[in-house]
């Protein structure tokens, strides 16, 4: 939970290479972690890299539905169709 918070912050801050850094290494500690996976997903859109959001937000989706995440795979669900 630290790591996804300081990306947050971070990202706010407008330090998106370290955001993303920080949401990368929550993800390797836990690859179901879907928060981070939209949060990632959100950070790379800002930082002009649609296609990394895009791959972010469909791994997130595909862990939410693992996990039975209802609410986190509808709301990167319409995140990966408004990048469309």
């Amino acid at each position: 939970m630290l790591r996804l918070t300081l990306g947050r912050l971070l990202g706010a801050r407008g330090d998106l290479e370290q955001a993303e850094a920080h949401l990368e290494a929550a993800l390797a500690m836990d690859r179901g972690y879907t928060a981070a996976w939209k949060e990632l997903g959100r950070i790379r859109q800002q930082n002009d890299d649609p296609a990394g959001a895009a791959d972010a937000w469909r791994q997130g989706i595909e862990t939410a539905r693992e996990r039975g995440d209802k609410q986190a795979e509808k709301e990167m669900t319409v995140f990966l169709r408004r990048l469309s």
